[in-house]
C-alpha cells in the first residue's frame, strides 16, 4: 500500500514535467530565444566590449527602426501576406514630414503627424488593393514601394530636406536617464501590439485568417476588413518608424530605408512567425530584431567586411527557417 502511494505521485510528477518540457520546446519563442542566447554568447567571446551596458543600449537603439517596422510586418505575415513597401513608405513619410516643416513652415508636431498620416494612407491603399482588389500582396506592395520611392525623390529632387526644429532630434538620439528614447518608443509600440494580438477579438481574427482564411470567413470573420486593417497598421508603423529615423538623421531622406523591408521580414521570421501565417508571437519579432542587431553589432566589433556580413546574415536566416520547419 505504502509503496503504491509513493510511486504514483512520482509518476505524475514525471508526466507533468514531460508535458511542461514539450510545451516549452514547442513554443514559438523557443528557437528565437535559443538563437539569441547562442549568438550573444558567441559575440561575447569574440569581443570583450560586447556585453557592456553602453554597447547593449546602442544595439537596442540601432534596431529600433527596423523593430518598429517589423511590428506592422508581423500583423501582415500572420494573415499570410507580405508588405514590401515599408521601407519606401517610411522614406516618403520622413521626406514629406520634413517638407511640411521646412517648405510649408508648419510646426514640427504637424510634420510628424503628416508623416504618420502618409503611412496610414499608403497602408490603407495596400489593404484595399489586397482585400477588395483581390490582388497578390507581393505585387501590390512591390508597386507601392516604387510609387512611394518615386514620389519622395520627385518631391525632394533626390536631396535630403534639412533645417528641422532641433527638438526633433530627441526622438532619434534623446535619452530618458540612460535609456535611449527610440528604445522607449519601440517598447511602447510592442506593448500595444501585444495587447491587440493577444487580448482582443481582432487579434484572434488575424490568427484565424492566417490559419485558414476560408474557415475564418465561414465562421463569420470579416476577412476583408481585417486584411485592410493589418496593412493599414503596417503603414502606420512605417510612419512611426520615420519619427525615430528623422530624429536620428535630422532630415527627410528620400533614399532612406532601402532594404529595410527585408530586415523587417527577417526579424519576423527569425522571431518564429510562420511565413505562411497563422502562427507566431509579437514578442518573438522583437527577439528576432534584437538578434539581427546583435549579429550586426558583433560582426562590426570583429571588423568583418560589411559585404561578408550580408552573406553571413543571409545564411543564418536560411538556417533559421530550415531548423524551424524541421522543429515543428
Amino acid at each position: 500500500m505504502s509503496h503504491d502511494a509513493v510511486a504514483e505521485p512520482v509518476s505524475g510528477t514525471k508526466n507533468a514535467g514531460a508535458v511542461l518540457w514539450k510545451s516549452v520546446i514547442h513554443s514559438p519563442l523557443a528557437l528565437p530565444l535559443a538563437g539569441l542566447v547562442v549568438v550573444s554568447i558567441l559575440m561575447g567571446f569574440a569581443s570583450d566590449s560586447f556585453f557592456s551596458v553602453s554597447n547593449i543600449l546602442n544595439v537596442l537603439r540601432q534596431v529600433s527602426v527596423v523593430a518598429v517596422l517589423a511590428v506592422g510586418m508581423t500583423f501582415v505575415i500572420l494573415t499570410g501576406g507580405i508588405d514590401l513597401s515599408v521601407g519606401a513608405v517610411m522614406a516618403l513619410a520622413g521626406t514629406m514630414a520634413a517638407g511640411v516643416m521646412v517648405h510649408l513652415g508648419m510646426p514640427g508636431w504637424v510634420g510628424l503627424l503628416a508623416g504618420v498620416g502618409i503611412g496610414f494612407g499608403l497602408g490603407l491603399f495596400n489593404g484595399l488593393m489586397v482585400a477588395w482588389g483581390k490582388m497578390p500582396s507581393i505585387i501590390v506592395t512591390l508597386a507601392t514601394m516604387g510609387i512611394a520611392r518615386g514620389i519622395g525623390l520627385i518631391y525632394s529632387g533626390g536631396y535630403p530636406i534639412s533645417g528641422l526644429p532641433s527638438w526633433i532630434s530627441w526622438f532619434g538620439v534623446g535619452r530618458v536617464g540612460i535609456i535611449p528614447v527610440p528604445v522607449i518608443i519601440m517598447v511602447i509600440i510592442y506593448a500595444i501590439a501585444w495587447v491587440i494580438l493577444q487580448r482582443t477579438p481582432f487579434g484572434r481574427h488575424v490568427y484565424a485568417i492566417g490559419g485558414n482564411e476560408l474557415a475564418a470567413k465561414l465562421s463569420g470573420v470579416k476577412t476583408a476588413r481585417i486584411k485592410i486593417a493589418v496593412y493599414t497598421i503596417s503603414g502606420v508603423t512605417s510612419g512611426l518608424a520615420t519619427i525615430i529615423l528623422t530624429g536620428r538623421l535630422m532630415s527627410g531622406q528620400p533614399n532612406a530605408g532601402v532594404g529595410f523591408e527585408l530586415d523587417a521580414i527577417a526579424a519576423v521570421v527569425l522571431g518564429g512567425t510562420a511565413i505562411a501565417g497563422g502562427r507566431g508571437l509579437i514578442i518573438g519579432t522583437l527577439i528576432g530584431a534584437v538578434l539581427l542587431g546583435i549579429l550586426s553589432n558583433g560582426l562590426n566589433l570583429m571588423g568583418i567586411n560589411p559585404y561578408l556580413q550580408d552573406i553571413i546574415r543571409g545564411f543564418i536566416i536560411l538556417l533559421a527557417i530550415y531548423i524551424a520547419r524541421e522543429w515543428r
